[in-house]
């Protein structure tokens, strides 16, 4: 027998798979993941009683452009690394743009507020549990992923589990925006990338126990 043949031998009891089903299972996880996040915002912190008046301002959408912005880059990522095959990691250095053009408009509050009331501005309301809220609303958005690997194939573990976490973290981030009331930049900047980046790190020091295959 040779290489041809037994490669048709082995593939003729192989069911054909939809050229959709890779990133449609990463759609599935995703999805559940982020229904039982909402779910956990709505029962347990609950809505801010603003909303409305909120989602017309710009410090609503300068959150959730940057944690959607690092979402969608992170899934991308994701659904490269979960391919058994080689994957260039500079879609992380992509990531970098979101997190400048914040730190751009940080910058420019700083200018415009007094020194005395920087701290304030940095510090918000929420601090001290925001970023772990942050961390801790991923959680179900990153058990959703790693259901999605179980058909996947990736090699770079250590990377792909990174990318995980961090689609974990900003996509919980994206849904905490519904209940967080802080408006500065300089906060969002440091406090939701503190629990955003803190997913992505565990997710890299689980990803090669986790995603191997």
């Amino acid at each position: 027998m040779n290489l041809d043949q037994l490669i048709d031998r082995l593939s003729q009891d192989v069911a054909p798979v939809s050229p959709n089903a890779h990133n449609r299972r990463l759609v599935i996880g995703l999805a559940g993941g982020a229904i039982i996040t909402a779910v956990l915002v709505l029962a347990v912190l609950g809505i801010r009683p603003d909303i409305h008046r909120a989602i017309t301002g710009f410090s609503f959408w300068m959150k959730w452009t940057y944690t959607i912005s690092l979402g969608v880059g992170a899934v991308l990522a994701v659904s490269r690394l979960s391919r058994p095959a080689p994957s260039a990691l500079h879609i992380f250095g992509l990531l970098a743009v979101p997190v400048l053009l914040l730190a751009g408009i940080g910058i420019g509050e700083l200018v415009r507020t007094p020194s005395q009331d920087w701290l304030a501005m940095w510090l918000g309301h929420s601090w001290t549990v925001c970023s772990s809220l942050v961390l801790s609303l991923g959680v179900p958005i990153f058990l959703g992923l790693l259901w999605s690997f179980r058909r996947m194939a990736p090699t770079r573990l250590r990377a792909a589990g990174a990318a995980a976490g961090l689609a974990a973290g900003a996509w919980g981030a994206t849904i905490y925006c519904l209940h967080c009331p802080e408006v500065s930049a300089i906060f969002v900047l440091t406090w939701y990338s503190l629990g955003i980046f803190s997913a992505a790190a565990i997710g890299a020091l689980l990803g090669p126990r986790l995603l191997r295959w």
